[in-house]
């Protein structure tokens, strides 16, 4: 997944940076560990805590006192209740625990939003990105002219549009925060999977047929210039076209195929410790938890001083 979100306008050095949000570098995405701890059921729930906050927040609350964390997770709680119903579901807790891993994701749109925010109203319309990306492009076609720059603006704006489009799911053309991060980060949402996998495959099929053979598939990553000898890991990957990627043996892989080989079905995370943390926490075992439930086993949620030992820990963090 390229994650990266490229920045500023009316340059022609800005329009270029501008115009790549929608390069992919890295094809296939998986999902992220939730922490690099044992999950192991003992009493420093260090990957409970991870998992639940993020690390940099975990690492926060290390430093509280029970009752400021136990203050702070009555907090959070509230947001993680969507609906208000005062109930916290599995959905809901894997919903939080997935934004949570997928925070730097919302922190990097939050950077670039004021510049693509032209008139400040809190939304980014499409005339307002497209301004921000193309503007340059737009009022001086002819330096693009005999450009051998391999990013085409002309090819590279109908795809833009066609990904905001798809990310705008109330269809007025003014993208808010949600939509604007399907649309600088597809990957990540479930709606935007089919313009992931259409991309990839336009960014691959040289011959246009709408398939991707093996000879494409290699060349998006090995660009063999000097005609020279393969080398060991290139014959390795021809082996995993022909045996996996090539599921039904036709010579080539189509849109279904190639979701499979860049959309990987992982192992669920976020559904594993959302499950976790209410099978340890229900004590009337209705498969869901109430505030009350979560703060009497607060320390499996987030951590304190108490639960920490003391540990010497000196950074500070706004609250979530």
């Amino acid at each position: 997944m390229d994650a990266s979100i490229y920045l500023c306008v009316f340059s022609l050095c800005t329009c270029l940076a501008f115009g790549k949000p929608t390069i992919r570098k890295e094809r296939v995405h998986h999902e992220p560990e939730l922490s690099r701890q044992e999950h192991e059921d003992n009493q420093s729930y260090q990957y409970d805590h991870e998992a639940f906050l993020g690390k940099e927040e975990a690492t926060t609350f290390d430093q509280l006192t029970p009752e400021e964390s136990k203050d702070r997770l009555g907090k959070i709680v509230d947001r993680i209740d969507g609906d208000g119903d005062g109930y916290i579901t599995t959905d809901e807790l894997k919903a939080w625990i997935k934004r949570v891993q997928k925070r730097y994701v919302y922190e990097n749109v939050a950077k670039v939003w004021s510049d693509y925010d032209l008139n400040k109203d809190n939304k980014i319309s499409w005339d307002e990105y497209k301004q921000a990306t193309y503007g340059y492009y737009l009022a001086n076609p002819e330096e693009f002219e005999d450009s051998t720059d391999q990013f085409s603006f002309k090819k590279m704006l109908p795809r833009d549009e066609r990904r905001f489009r798809t990310a705008d799911l109330d269809s007025d053309l003014a993208a808010e925060r949600e939509e604007f991060t399907a649309f600088l980060h597809p990957e990540e949402f479930d709606h935007m999977k089919d313009i992931v996998v259409l991309e990839t495959l336009e960014d691959i099929d040289k011959n246009g047929d709408g398939h991707v053979d093996e000879d494409e598939y290699i060349a998006d990553m090995f660009g063999n210039e000097d005609n020279g000898p393969e080398p060991a890991w290139v014959k390795t990957e021809r082996d995993q076209f022909s045996d996996f990627r090539d599921i039904n043996k036709d010579g080539k892989m189509d849109q279904e195929e190639i979701r499979l080989w860049i959309l990987p079905q992982d192992y669920d995370h976020a559904q594993a410790e959302a499950r976790h943390l209410v099978y340890e926490s229900d004590t009337d075992k209705d498969q869901m938890l109430t505030k009350e439930e979560i703060l009497e086993n607060w320390n499996m949620f987030v951590g304190s001083q108490a639960t920490n030992y003391g540990e010497d820990l000196t950074r500070n963090h706004d609250e979530l």
